[in-house]
């Protein structure tokens, strides 16, 4: 006849082991996952203790198993090292290889990774197979006593070890130490399979993670690399992007009261943000280096330069051939000499200064610069020439910065191609709304933006945050060749100049400077001193 409470209890059993199951596949926190594996053996097991290691590749022989939890419910010790953690280890990792570079079986937990198979010892202090100097060191230092030992593999589905699960002292009901049973093998055993298949999973769903998170970044720099002069600005956006985000998720009533973003959508935005400018790999670098309006592969100021320097030689020519010819009026002839000069020199000067850029080019400036376009010199060929050509005056009267309108066309493709090459790539559902975050960082509030013309009402709070992020970072940076470091001051009365116009969202305008992110991102990329010069924040609100 059959034994009905032990039907009953491997039926409790079987049933566990399905809740379990479920449990760890739905568990999204690596740290929490491993967690949960080790308490649920302890709960099966009724053990005292446990430890749980994963498998670390290394070069050569360097591959070893570290401790990331251990439990011992006796000693109340309760340690735990996540996967990306940069704290010193629990206690230090077990190499798989000993010191001739052969497989080590001296330890039963890297006996197990090698054999991948099941361990069960009844009292670690009758065994000579294996080396517990360690654990008597523990139990002398702890006042404690190991005995039994449960070890297991963890292997994936590929049979590859992942990791190694160690329970300690096996306890029967009434608390008393005593040997894991041999019944309880298969199912510590079908624990830690279904337990190594979760964390495998969850650990590369991770790696994919981090994956394309370097790949973002390397793009990021790619795009900063093609530019010293914009270095690091995709590594900057996504600061502002974030504090501004954060700010959001803080506020308690008001428009922001339900803005919310979970661990999946922070690393969304954080993807979106590091990828917004990924279009630019295509842009020329001379129009991402264009520091002066002239510049196209070199400065044709340059060329400007000689022009001018051609002209003042031959006026000290005709200077000098007159005052031969006529030395009684060499006070005269000196005179209209230096004024001569003096207006070359001022019409140098005025063409640099007009060559840099700027917020404004007056009409006056223009109105100057096509007189000068009317002065003439004489090339090598003893041809008359005019100083400025067509192609010059239109590049110098550029009213703001040093792009023309076809120039700012062409890096605007920037936008059409980010979102060209995002839309391309197959992000899972969690990933969806990169491309929109990312294309939209130049679109503007009232339908005036590109590329595609978006209002307000059409766009994500992300991707209006990441509009705020672009803009303040180029007028604070300091490493533009167009233009000196604006002050905070005078970047925050753009920005609400900008505001006013339905450039950038109002709302996140009043929250990047009621919360202060402007003040914290200064701070956090040490902008410096001379930027520092706002304190309250009332005149651009």
């Amino acid at each position: 006849m059959r034994d009905e409470s032990q039907v009953n209890g491997n039926e409790r059993i079987f049933w566990r082991l399905i809740e379990i199951g479920i449990a760890l596949s739905s568990e999204h926190n690596t740290t929490q996952l491993m967690e949960s594996i080790l308490k649920e053996a302890q709960d099966i097991t009724r053990a005292e203790g446990g430890t749980l290691y994963l498998l670390r590749e290394g070069k050569n022989t360097s591959t070893r198993l570290e401790f990331n939890i251990i439990r011992n419910d006796k000693l109340h010790l309760h340690q735990v090292r996540s996967l990306d953690s940069t704290e010193p280890e629990i206690f230090p990792a077990l190499l798989l290889h000993d010191q001739q570079g052969q497989p080590d079986h001296h330890n039963v937990a890297t006996h197990v990774a090698w054999t991948r198979q099941l361990s069960n010892i009844k009292d670690v202090y009758e065994v000579t197979d294996f080396d517990f100097s360690g654990a008597r060191r523990f139990d002398e230092k702890n006042g404690y006593r190991t005995q039994s030992l449960l070890t297991l593999p963890m292997c994936n589905h590929d049979q590859e070890i992942i990791g190694v699960l160690q329970l300690i002292n096996a306890r029967d009901e009434s608390g008393h130490v005593m040997a894991f049973p041999e019944s309880q093998e298969s199912i510590v055993r079908a624990l830690a399979s279904l337990a190594a298949v979760a964390l495998d999973n969850r650990i590369l769903f991770d790696q994919h993670k981090a994956l394309l998170k370097s790949f973002t970044d390397t793009i990021a720099d790619a795009i900063d690399a093609k530019s010293p002069y914009t270095s690091a600005h995709c590594r900057r956006v996504p600061i502002i992007t974030d504090m501004l985000a954060q700010a959001a998720c803080e506020e308690q009533e008001g428009i922001f009261a339900e803005f919310n973003l979970d661990a999946d959508d922070w690393y969304e935005l954080r993807v979106a943000s590091g990828m917004h400018d990924c279009g630019k790999l295509v842009t020329p670098d001379y129009l991402l280096d264009k520091s002066t309006k002239l510049h196209k592969m070199r400065d044709g100021m340059d060329v400007i330069d000689v022009r001018i320097a051609v002209m003042m030689r031959e006026a000290e020519i005709d200077y000098l051939r007159d005052l031969q010819v006529q030395p009684q009026h060499a006070d005269v002839l000196l005179a209209e000499f230096e004024e001569k000069m003096s207006k070359l020199r001022e019409a140098r000067d005025f063409l640099h200064v007009s060559n840099r850029g700027g917020e404004f080019f007056t009409d006056q400036a223009r109105q100057r610069l096509h007189e000068l376009a009317t002065w003439r010199w004489i090339d090598a060929q003893g041809t008359e020439q005019a100083l400025l050509s067509e192609e010059d005056v239109a590049y110098l009267e550029i009213q703001r910065g040093t792009l023309s309108a076809q120039e700012r066309e062409r890096i605007n493709e920037h936008m059409i191609v980010t979102i060209k090459m995002l839309n391309a790539l197959p992000f899972p559902k969690s990933l969806h709304r990169v491309p929109e975050y990312a294309g939209g960082h130049h679109e503007r509030m009232d339908g005036t933006g590109f590329p595609l013309g978006l209002t307000r009402e059409q766009m994500s709070w992300p991707a209006r945050m990441m509009a705020i992020a672009d803009i303040f970072e180029a007028l604070t940076a300091s490493d533009r060749p167009y233009k000196p470091p604006m002050k905070l001051s005078e970047s925050l009365r753009i920005m609400q100049r900008m505001r006013d116009q339905h450039h950038i969202d109002p709302d996140l305008y009043q929250l990047f400077l009621r919360r202060r992110v402007w003040e914290n991102y200064a701070h956090k990329v040490n902008l410096s001193q001379e930027q520092l010069d706002v304190e309250d924040v009332s005149p651009y609100l």
